[in-house]
């Protein structure tokens, strides 16, 4: 057939029926090269999501009774509550060693989704300060829960009013001031104190500390003007001040916070450059795959969600400064950081 209607014959054309046998080879081959086309760009099927086939064990570094050990208990309450969780929540208290005796339990389980414990930052300073070996790196980050900010306080009557009533005296002396230091020299209290003394131009090395065993001892000396200056956190000064034991002179938030605190000047209203969070987080053994990380990923995302969880953050005026286990890491390492230099600063670095 020729003219406009006539259709070209292709070589390459595959016919069903008949044809020569070099296009049936062609057809052959085309049909082939379809099929591998086809194949490879079919996704492979999704990797089963992860679920706990046992009992989890949340790891804790006290004994029990202490705050670490409430903290736990909290999670294990509100987890089982909604059913978070779908197979039992056990308490393993491993106090000792800071959380050495907790961490190296943990160590014994390696990529096992089945362990995880809630951590402070005594697990970076005690690798800073060269007491331990192991660090947050060396461990699945699979939460940053929430922080503390932290405060100074005097007794009621003294005559250290804010920031630069404490800088103008300790510029003349450093040792002009005694300061109550909670639990060690190098934790959180000593290093806020560091952080705040370093901002105001002071040598924190020539600081006059004092170390107590509990924070109430340290209140309890403020009261009774045997140190000038305690270091507390949020919560435990706001208690101390509602009680007319302590007045708070200034808090480590970024800005003001609301509710009880509202009223508390920060640290940067005071002309000091020092913004401080006590963090709380959760961590996995090392080697965690990514599937039981991102199942806890959702477990600690619905946590922060429920009103229990929402009202102990109030009532313990925590910071409610939740990041999951992509964006953990990152702030992680920039608290090292900041951790690192404050007790460098005060001398606790071994070189």
């Amino acid at each position: 057939m020729t003219g406009p209607l006539a259709q070209p014959r292709s070589d390459n054309a595959c016919m069903p029926h008949g044809g020569m046998r070099p296009a049936a080879a062609r057809c052959s081959a085309a049909w082939m090269a379809a099929l591998m086309l086809a194949t490879a760009s079919t996704p492979a099927p999704a990797q089963q999501a992860w679920r706990p086939e046992r009992p989890v064990e949340n790891v804790v570094a006290s004994a029990a009774g202490g705050a670490g050990d409430a903290n736990a208990r909290l999670f294990q309450t509100i987890v089982q509550k909604y059913r978070l969780v779908d197979v039992p929540i056990i308490i393993a208290n491993k106090a000792g060693g800071g959380q050495a005796v907790a961490l190296n339990y943990l160590d014994q389980h390696v990529g096992d989704g089945h362990y995880v414990m809630n951590s402070t930052m005594g697990l970076m300073t005690a690798h800073i300060m060269g007491r331990s070996k192991v660090t947050y790196t060396d461990y699945t980050t699979l939460a940053i829960l929430y922080g503390e900010y932290m405060t100074l306080a005097v007794k009621p009557d003294s005559p250290l009013k804010n920031a630069r009533d404490v800088m103008e005296r300790l510029r003349r002396d450093p040792q002009s001031l005694s300061f109550a230091i909670g639990l060690a020299i190098g934790g959180t209290n000593h290093i806020s104190v560091g952080l705040i003394t370093k901002a105001m131009g002071v040598d924190v090395r020539k600081l006059k500390t004092v170390v107590f065993q509990t924070n109430a001892q340290g209140i309890t000396a403020i009261m009774g003007g045997h140190v000038d200056v305690a270091s507390l956190s949020l919560a435990i000064a706001l208690r101390a001040a509602k009680q007319g034991q302590v007045r708070i002179i200034g808090i480590s938030s970024e800005r003001r916070t609301e509710g009880a605190a509202a009223d508390i000047p920060t640290w940067r209203e005071q002309g000091l450059d020092v913004v401080f969070s006590n963090m709380r987080f959760a961590i996995g053994p090392k080697g965690l795959g990514a599937a039981p990380t991102a199942y806890w990923d959702g477990v600690f995302e619905r946590l922060i969600q429920t009103e229990e969880w929402k009202n102990e953050v109030r009532l313990n005026d925590w910071v409610p400064d939740y990041s999951g286990s992509k964006q953990a890491p990152a702030r992680m390492a920039k608290l090292n950081g900041q951790l690192k230099a404050a007790l460098a600063d005060a001398g606790l670095v071994q070189e």
